[in-house]
């Protein structure tokens, strides 16, 4: 079959991928009003607009409510344990990295009992996304202070009110070597959650975005203040990084024109106190990618997964005793 004859076939079966394409048979079973509903919506307007095959995109988790976001993907996804989210992830990336990889984690999966492969996985700088749905609570398990939950908030498990300040996700994942993307969103502005979203994407390396999510029944208030005053939300404009239509500059009009590759200035933003980043705060694409600099060392061919798998089933293998039929 000639080259051109190819391209025609390849043309004849092509499929224009709609956002239903990317929506499960199983209806998302989280709350009334929860952010989680934002972040797979902006998931499933990124798979249709980038046209991506639902065979070819997965989808990782662990435990939490952040993590039933496989569920509602018509995609492949990995519901893993919890915390182990990243390292699932990185082996399916390194084994194929044709495959467009997400994670989705929450601030305890992620900054507690997952916090090592977090910052291996920044390290690594695989080409993958990530979002951490950060409500600063942990809310599958109904209401215990996360690692992020501010201080003085009462839970099941700090009743007097937690005792620590919060851990803060932009400013540890700036410090870690490798870092390449760090982002920061919030699920009640849909339009830069899915922008910046798209720039995670297309970003070569690992792309970290930390989505301030609400709970709406068991942090119901929390970000209120932030909602109300738009003053509070201090968008990061950039030639290359987001621009707001005139609509939103109306609206948000705290507005500041920041270079993602100015670390000293990430971090300044990452760490103010009664404002909220909303934007990219570090890009560099020019970080090694761990998966790139592993490529060709043992390639993924049909002849070795058939070998390896048989390896492995000869291992628990029942073979009969010589000269029994």
């Amino acid at each position: 079959m000639t080259a051109s004859m190819s391209q025609s076939l390849a043309q004849m079966v092509q499929t224009d991928y709609e956002i239903g394409d990317y929506q499960s048979s199983i209806a998302p079973r989280w709350c009334t009003g929860c952010g989680d509903t934002a972040i797979l919506t902006a998931m499933q307007r990124l798979c249709r607009d980038e046209q991506l095959p639902p065979e070819k995109t997965v989808c990782v988790s662990g435990i939490g409510c952040a993590s039933r976001l496989p569920h509602y993907m018509n995609a492949y996804g990995f519901h893993g344990i919890h915390g182990r989210a990243l390292p699932i992830a990185e082996g399916i990336k390194i084994r194929r990295p044709d495959l467009s990889v997400f994670i989705t984690t929450g601030d305890g999966d992620c900054c507690s009992i997952g916090a090592a492969h977090w910052l291996h996985a920044v390290r690594y700088n695989m080409n993958m996304t990530m979002l951490l749905h950060d409500n600063n609570v942990y809310g599958l398990t109904k209401k215990q202070a996360s690692p992020t939950s501010p201080k003085g908030l009462s839970t099941n498990t700090t009743p007097t009110g937690a005792s620590l300040n919060p851990l803060n996700p932009l400013t540890v994942t700036l410090g870690i070597a490798n870092v390449s993307f760090v982002a920061q969103v919030v699920d009640w502005i849909p339009e830069l959650l899915y922008e910046v979203l798209q720039k995670a994407y297309h970003h070569k390396g690992f792309s970290f975005i930390r989505i301030l999510q609400r709970c709406p029944n068991f942090m119901d208030h929390h970000f209120d203040a932030w909602m109300q005053d738009p003053a509070r939300t201090r968008i990061l404009t950039h030639g290359d990084g987001l621009r707001l239509r005139p609509e939103m500059s109306r609206v948000y009009k705290n507005q500041e024109t920041h270079d993602p590759r100015d670390m000293a200035r990430a971090l300044a933003l990452a760490a103010m106190p009664d404002e909220v980043p909303v934007g990219i705060l570090y890009q560099n694409p020019e970080v090694p990618c761990y998966d790139e600099l592993r490529a060709g060392e043992r390639p993924n061919t049909p002849a070795l997964v058939e070998t390896v798998l048989n390896e492995e089933f000869d291992k628990v293998g029942i073979w009969p005793a010589e000269g029994e039929a």
